[in-house]
């Protein structure tokens, strides 16, 4: 059987009056309501397609939150076969709003829960706005990204010539996927960048501060040489980004990480609904230290010692 055609798309929200708003698209050539999505471009990434689907259809800029249920469902090919399509959906919250609409859309609404339930033209729309309604009403809604990146593919030990490891760069394959993160940062909104001070560590990270005019900030102890001698100084970097509650990213080694995704584990909201499925992504994730190049995104609420993760998702190269 064929593998699922993939789209991504969002659930835009927004408070007005203390009141959850939601924006729905009309589709002229279908005659319906629904969420801005779309085909995931060859290449291209599950959240990098969702914020460009949204822009595209909406005219609205936006950074993820929280991942909501995907739908499957199956559609008309053009040859008159039917083939599955798989979306995957994410909240969405709302940063700008310049661009024009999509040729395939002529109107965008932005409704109240009821009336955006009953607008929906498709039931299986109605799980993400559940989904939505849910995380409002328990107050995981609103939340900020903490970005686990482990470095890029560097110059094997055994082929670099120096007498310094930290200074070991990437290779064409890494810097490949350092500058395929620009559009993944981007899309949480990542406004400060932590890292290893090791070149290949803060090449990881590179693209996207000079994208996004940022400056990455070396911390030794999420190095392999601090860790080696003070294990717990990078989940005190955690600890302080947790405390500021900026959208940040933290580029470390395989060996640092399970440290990092330890610490993190242990933040993971306690009696939140599905706690279990998150704790075991980030310890997955530990015990295999994650993939290079691999950014793994924990959706945080609150600051400080109320911060609680809500929300885990993996994204490989």
């Amino acid at each position: 059987m064929p593998s699922a055609i993939p789209a991504a798309g969002t659930i835009p929200w927004r408070l007005r009056d203390g009141r959850l708003e939601v924006a729905l698209v009309h589709r002229p050539r279908y005659g319906d309501w629904s969420w801005p999505k779309g085909k995931v471009d060859p290449g291209e990434e599950w959240p990098v397609a969702a914020v460009r689907e949204t822009r595209e259809e909406t005219g609205l800029t936006a950074h993820l939150g929280i991942p909501l249920p995907d739908a499957t469902y199956t559609v008309m090919s053009r040859t008159g076969t039917p083939d599955e399509k798989r979306v995957r959906y994410w909240a969405a919250t709302v940063t700008g709003s310049a661009a024009r609409l999509a040729h395939e859309v002529d109107e965008v609404a932005w409704l109240g829960v009821d009336e955006a339930h009953h607008r929906l033209d498709y039931a299986r729309d109605r799980e993400q706005l559940l989904a939505v309604t849910q995380s409002h009403e328990h107050g995981v809604l609103g939340t900020w990204p903490l970005i686990v990146v482990r470095h890029a593919k560097a110059v094997a030990r055994a082929d670099y010539e120096g007498a310094d490891d930290q200074r070991r760069p990437l290779d064409e394959r890494g810097r490949a996927r350092a500058r395929a993160l620009i559009p993944v940062l981007a899309a949480y909104g990542i406004r400060r960048l932590v890292s290893s001070p090791s070149v290949r560590c803060a090449d990881t990270l590179a693209p996207y501060a000079a994208a996004a005019r940022l400056r990455v900030r070396p911390k030794e102890g999420l190095s392999e040489e601090g860790f080696a001698t003070r294990p717990e100084a990078a989940s005190r970097q955690v600890a302080r980004l947790l405390e500021r509650g900026n959208p940040a990213a933290i580029c470390s080694h395989g060996p640092v990480l399970p440290g990092i995704l330890t610490t993190l584990a242990t933040r993971v909201t306690p009696d939140l609904i599905g706690r279990d499925e998150v704790v075991a992504l980030l310890e997955e994730a530990a015990a295999d230290k994650m993939v290079k190049g691999e950014a793994l995104v924990c959706h945080v609420v609150g600051t400080g010692a109320q911060a609680g993760i809500v929300a885990a998702e993996r994204h490989l190269p």
